[in-house]
């Protein structure tokens, strides 16, 4: 992945699980990254003597991205240190709790949706403008969206607003594929499947709901963050590439549109 070095990416959500995993694969690929997190203030911190062994630049700030204000802040405090973007990562997003459509009030689904739609768009919105210039200055941009198997096939029980969500942002990488195009920023997604060792299946996925996935894909494991991470660089280093509007599935042959 030698087209990333010095490339300047921000990766949001990007302390832990599969975020975590892909901000190391971008500093080993060579670019300088500004990681957004949450809560993960402590694994944000660790990633810095992994950059400083690279000889890579790297920083970091936690961001309520519910909040419009706060998206714009953390886009502005990514460009203030990095000084342009010609990468996005677009990881923030959560299940937040399993429920049915009789258990989701108006309350949940604006939850969901805004911690995993809006923060994205919002996040885009404020970061576009920086990325079209870099797109001009340097033959490109990109922009990869995590969405989720889920977001293909509707996922397991109790899953109904996420899934919603995650053909949302499916939806929203197509579409602003087809308009950032002619300005040269590329925009894929990601649609990663059972992914274990992530605070995501840890949290809302039993052990037994896991093994019955797995036994159900054919490579016969499930995947891991590493899995996820490698996908993304690969469309991260496309910012100059033919592929746009694409979703690429990480899920060990289980789906495939």
């Amino acid at each position: 992945m030698h087209k990333l070095n010095g490339k300047r990416a921000l990766v949001t959500a990007g302390a832990q699980g599969i975020g975590l995993a892909i901000s190391r694969q971008l500093l080993l690929g060579g670019c300088d990254v500004f990681v957004h997190y949450r809560s993960s203030a402590a694994a944000a911190k660790e990633l810095e003597a992994e950059a400083r062994k690279l000889n890579r630049r790297y920083a970091h700030c936690a961001a309520d991205l519910t909040k419009l204000e706060e998206c714009d802040r953390l886009v502005a405090e990514a460009l203030r240190f990095l000084g342009g973007l010609d990468v996005l990562v677009n990881n923030a997003g959560s299940l937040v709790a399993r429920k049915t459509l009789a258990e989701a009030d108006d309350a949940f689904w604006t939850e969901v949706m805004t911690l995993n739609v809006d923060s994205a768009r919002r996040v885009t919105r404020a970061a576009a403008p920086h990325l079209i210039a870099a797109a001009k200055a340097g033959g490109g941009a990109s922009i990869v969206n995590l969405s989720s198997l889920a977001g293909r096939k509707g996922g397991h029980p109790g899953s109904l607003v996420y899934s919603t969500a995650k053909g949302a942002i499916l939806t929203f990488t197509r579409a602003l594929a087809n308009e950032m195009g002619p300005q040269g920023v590329r925009v894929n997604a990601i649609a990663p499947g059972m992914i274990l060792g992530t605070s995501f299946h840890n949290t809302h996925t039993t052990l037994e709901s896991a093994q019955a996935t797995v036994a159900g894909i054919p490579l016969g494991r499930g995947g891991n963050a590493d899995d996820v991470a490698r996908a993304a660089v690969f469309l991260a280093s496309e910012y100059d590439g033919f592929i746009t509007g694409a979703t690429l599935d990480v899920n060990g042959g289980v789906y495939s549109a």
